[in-house]
């Protein structure tokens, strides 16, 4: 089953899949070390829901909800 990084719930373990984003947003996922075939787990969203945390290979991350809407996860 895939979905989007931003529709996973605080302490779901996902797989990325895929990277849709382009331009300057791709870069910056890509930077971060955030391909497919890296295993994140979704920490938290922040109050308003923006950003989201991730943790992935022993590092925190945070994403606009925008960035997170692009990385395809299984």
């Amino acid at each position: 089953m895939t979905r989007t990084l931003k529709e996973l719930t605080p302490g779901e373990r996902a797989r990325i899949k895929a990277v849709t984003g382009h331009g300057s947003i791709r870069r910056r996922i890509v930077e971060m070390g955030l391909v497919p075939g890296t295993e994140l787990i979704m920490e938290r969203y922040a109050p308003l829901g923006n950003p989201v945390e991730v943790k992935s290979q022993g590092f925190h991350l945070s994403l606009r909800k925008e960035e997170a809407d692009t990385i395809i996860v299984e």
